[in-house]
């Protein structure tokens, strides 16, 4: 296993992952297409955020992406995990990933908006809910979460 920087190239391989593993959850295709623009990564974006990519035995597994929000705040874009490989440690592993990278940035706090399917994931990694965000689905919220950044890593359970 490793994890590494992601490139341009690595754009069609990103989104077609991130669409793979949003519909684990059973959306269906239509709800899929409705979010497709929000859900795609393009050569732009890999050069405008930082975006790590997951390898095991040659293939990639999962990716996550970041941007600064400024000084202290880093903001957390994706964490995706192909559908085989969810509940079997590969999330937690890209999620060690970047809080061991953000912390040794001097980043003071962390965000994310996540999908309500994966709240209690985050919750169980020290992020804490502290609002919601509407979506582009009439009644849909996204749960807004954020973990204070200390100097050294927690212990997670």
């Amino acid at each position: 296993m490793k994890i590494e920087k992601a490139h341009r190239t690595d754009a069609n391989a990103l989104t077609e992952l991130t669409i793979r593993s949003k519909d684990y959850w059973n959306y269906g295709a239509k709800q899929i297409e409705v979010w497709r623009e929000d859900l795609t990564i393009t050569p732009d974006y890999i050069d405008d955020n930082q975006i790590f990519k997951l390898i095991v035995s040659n293939n990639l597994v999962g990716f996550y992406a970041f941007r600064s929000e400024g000084k202290s705040l880093v903001k957390l874009h994706f964490l995706f995990v192909e559908p085989e490989y969810i509940g079997k440690g590969y999330g937690k592993a890209l999620m060690d990933d970047f809080l061991e990278r953000v912390r040794t940035t001097g980043y003071e706090k962390a965000t994310l908006d996540s999908d309500p399917n994966a709240e209690k994931f985050y919750e169980l990694l020290g992020f804490k809910t502290v609002g919601k965000m509407k979506t582009k689905v009439e009644g849909r919220f996204l749960p807004i979460m954020e973990m204070e950044l200390k100097s050294t890593p927690q212990q997670y359970t």
